[in-house]
């Protein structure tokens, strides 16, 4: 597990110097945003994550634990009660302290991509593209060419990653689709050492 989380942590940091290649190349930046993109609803999907989440996570005092756990169950209760309503949440990551990442260092993958014009291709061979949050479309409307960060390399490790984490496992694992939230609420991955713990 410490081996495959190692390795998590070097894509992560690919990940964030592909990032700012782009940026640089557009002169985008964050600072003085009028926004705050920790209040956007992001899913994640990875047992991967999850576990890479909660390693930094546990390391927290218990008071910050249970502090933003509690967050976590507002968080996921403001949720459903938006999209009861028809609407998307806006609700602020419940990790974040003044506007920051309480767990920067261990911030899951979309937090770390979103932003900048970025393209995938799936395995099927279809391309999708990300045009960046609406201070970079903003910020390059009217241009036709852009630099663009490709994720796919990004992705496909990400996915042998996950695979590697839950091989040869006794049961099979339902797929992963929650918010931050969520993933604190539910607690730590059901998985250790590449096998499944039972609850």
């Amino acid at each position: 597990m410490k081996d495959l989380l190692q390795q998590l942590a070097t894509v992560y940091e690919d990940m964030e110097k592909a990032y700012k290649q782009v940026a640089v190349l557009l002169d985008f930046s964050c600072e003085g945003c009028p926004d705050n993109c920790c209040d956007s609803f992001f899913l994640h999907y990875t047992y991967i994550e999850w576990c890479y989440l909660w390693e930094g996570f546990s390391a927290l005092p218990q008071d910050k634990q249970a502090q933003y756990r509690d967050r976590a169950r507002k968080y996921i209760r403001n949720s459903e009660q938006a999209f009861a309503k028809g609407k998307e949440p806006a609700e602020m990551c419940p990790i974040n302290e003044n506007g920051r990442c309480s767990l920067y260092k261990h911030r899951l993958m979309i937090c770390r991509l979103h932003g900048i014009p970025a393209s995938m291709t799936s395995p099927n061979g279809q391309s999708k593209k990300f045009p960046g949050c609406f201070r970079c479309q903003e910020l390059t409307e009217g241009q036709t060419s852009l630099p663009t960060m490709d994720r796919t390399k990004f992705f496909r490790t990400m996915v042998q990653l996950e695979q590697a984490l839950l091989a040869n496992q006794p049961q099979k694992l339902p797929r992963g689709k929650m918010t931050l939230a969520e993933m604190l609420v539910k607690g730590p991955p059901p998985v250790r050492q590449g096998r499944v713990v039972k609850s």
